[in-house]
């Protein structure tokens, strides 16, 4: 009797726990080491948190190992205080713990990974759209099947990657970040004016068929197209982690569906 009662708490607790993942591979998550623009008024270039902490949490509840990566490793600065789910998942979830001990691009193996996701703030424009170790390591895990996602500024920072064809990873591809018509109404980077570029510039530049408020109904929509899932503004940063896994989740069904049966006779 008692080993039933055992069996059924089990099988319990394993309904009770949240959906696991393969146990193949993690999620790199890409952040800026900057605290400022570099200009004598040193306007902010920390990571906004809010774009970060959701989807580290969207990652780890469900089961996946979360890796961070910056251009120089170690601390990644973060501007916005610590609500909501935010407060929650650097209390519990250790979200600053994993944040602060970033690999820098040396000790990033992208084999390891099936997902990349970048949120806002602006330094990511400055130091990881052009660092192209963090680049080449987009392009692998793309080109590997794994998904890239985004909010915000965080488009702006994979807008550089060229795959192994020489096209960017952007080109004829739906893509949502930042757009012009709201950088230019904001203080934040003096208008933008002190960015090394705008993100839906840089989006457009490389081939992107970029989202802007003109051209989508709902500017909190999150856009799917081709493994990149991205959107314009900081609200939807939880959806577009949950995306990231659907599409992961889609494809591990899909990987299973086509191996050959165990008992299957040769050709």
């Amino acid at each position: 009797m008692k080993n039933l009662v055992l069996a059924l708490v089990i099988i319990l607790i394993g309904f009770a726990l949240p959906a696991q993942a393969s146990d193949a591979k993690k999620i790199l998550i890409i952040a800026s080491n900057l605290e400022d623009m570099g200009d004598p008024d040193k306007h902010d270039a920390r990571n906004n948190l809010w774009e970060y902490a959701p989807p580290y949490h969207i990652f780890v509840s469900h089961g996946y190992a979360v890796d961070f990566a910056s251009p120089a490793g170690g601390v990644v600065p973060f501007m916005m205080d610590p609500l909501g789910i935010s407060s929650y998942t650097i209390k519990y979830e250790g979200f600053l713990d994993r944040a602060n001990s970033s690999l820098n691009p040396d000790q990033v193996n992208p084999e390891d990974y099936a997902a990349v996701f970048i949120g806002g703030g602006y330094g990511t424009l400055f130091d990881v759209a052009s660092n192209q170790k963090l680049l080449d390591i987009m392009a692998k895990i793309y080109e590997s099947g794994g998904v890239i996602g985004s909010s915000g500024h965080g488009a702006g920072a994979f807008a550089n990657v060229k795959l192994k064809n020489g096209k960017f990873l952007v080109q004829g591809k739906r893509v949502a970040g930042f757009p012009n018509s709201t950088e230019a109404e904001k203080s934040w980077a003096k208008q933008g004016t002190l960015l090394p570029f705008l993100v839906e510039d840089q989006l457009r530049k490389n081939g992107a068929l970029a989202i802007n408020k003109d051209n989508i109904a709902d500017k909190h929509e999150v856009i799917i197209d081709a493994r990149i899932v991205s959107t314009m503004f900081l609200p939807p940063a939880a959806l577009v982690a949950k995306e990231v896994l659907i599409l992961l989740e889609q494809g591990e069904k899909l990987n299973k569906s086509i191996q050959p049966t165990a008992n299957a006779s040769a050709d």
